[in-house]
């Protein structure tokens, strides 16, 4: 349904966007998902046709967003960012008169706004001026603008970067309702919308694709249980451990990226092991603890999760942060 082709925008000799190629499936939702200043903006804007790509296509249905602009941008419904109210219109007056922009025919209007009244859940404020609602009302009423002309696409841009936690989770449920009845491509830096709501995951950093996946097999990839926790006791007979010689040594154990070690409020060492990708340490790191005699009081191993996941694609080759 959505198909973007090499996709690249240069600002001068800033790269935004650097040979982006997706495909989004019918009735599909897929989470761009990437640090600030990754092109994520940028891209969104190329879908939507707001932005001309330096290199690359766009298709929407089939239909070239360069060739057939009017044809493709029908299907489209954008939620931008900044959702484009007017806050001096009734919520009511505004859906209508968004969908004769959008040339929903006059004799569908009423029953267009009324649906997606409904679908947005804004029915009980429909009579009330925009400038008088709350920030999460009023990107309900966003989201309502983008689906009053019922397109196959939505394309929602930071949905809920500026609002609270309880705007974003129903916000987040708003999204799911509309599940299966859109395909929706959907920017974010906010990792529980993604995990919540995505088919598929695209992480993407300076413009580039670092991988496409859904959120489980992203974590697989990365491998489940990488992380391994042990508590040690402080002495071992007589002698005292430190949190230094059980960093060295669990940091010397094949498969191990990283190892840190700390002592713990209890006086306990709290060590934290990085597993390579693909590797199980378990056994090794408890092989090591009881071999040099070393109490072992617990050891865990803790799935990655998505910002995990994000963390360690998005990281630059100085190990800091996009």
């Amino acid at each position: 349904m959505i198909c973007l082709s090499h996709l690249t925008k240069k600002y001068g000799a800033v790269t935004a966007v650097d040979d982006l190629s997706v495909d989004v499936r019918e009735g599909e939702v897929v989470g761009l998902l990437g640090p600030n200043g990754a092109g994520k903006t940028t891209t969104m804007r190329m879908v939507t046709g707001f932005v001309p790509p330096s290199a690359g296509r766009v298709r929407i249905g089939g239909d070239d967003l360069v060739d057939h602009p009017i044809r493709a941008k029908r299907k489209i419904g954008y939620l931008p960012e900044l959702p484009p109210l007017h806050p001096e219109m009734t919520v009511r007056r505004y859906l209508a008169f968004v969908a004769a922009l959008k040339d929903v025919p006059a004799a569908r209007v009423n029953a267009a706004v009324a649906l997606a009244l409904e679908r947005a859940r804004l029915t009980d404020v429909a009579g009330r001026r925009i400038g008088a609602l709350s920030k999460g009302y009023r990107q309900r009423v966003g989201l309502a603008q983008a689906i009053v002309h019922e397109p196959p696409v939505l394309v929602l841009d930071e949905p809920t970067s500026s609002l609270d936690p309880q705007q974003r989770s129903d916000v987040r449920q708003l999204i799911l309702d509309l599940k299966g009845r859109h395909t929706i491509i959907l920017s974010t830096h906010i990792l529980p919308e993604v995990s919540d709501v995505a088919d598929r995951v695209v992480i993407i950093n300076h413009g580039r694709v670092m991988a496409v996946d859904t959120p489980a097999n992203l974590s697989g990839r990365l491998r489940a249980g990488a992380w391994v926790r042990l508590e040690i006791g402080a002495f071992a007979g007589v002698e005292p451990v430190t949190p230094e010689q059980v960093r060295e040594a669990l940091a010397a154990l094949p498969g191990v990226c990283d190892a840190r070690a700390r002592v713990s409020a209890a006086g306990t060492i709290d060590a934290r092991v990085e597993c390579a990708p693909g590797a199980d340490c378990r056994g090794a790191c408890a092989a090591l603890v009881t071999g040099r005699g070393w109490q072992l009081l617990g050891l865990s191993g803790d799935a990655l999760s998505l910002e995990d996941v994000f963390l360690a694609l998005t990281r630059d080759e100085r190990g800091g942060g996009a």
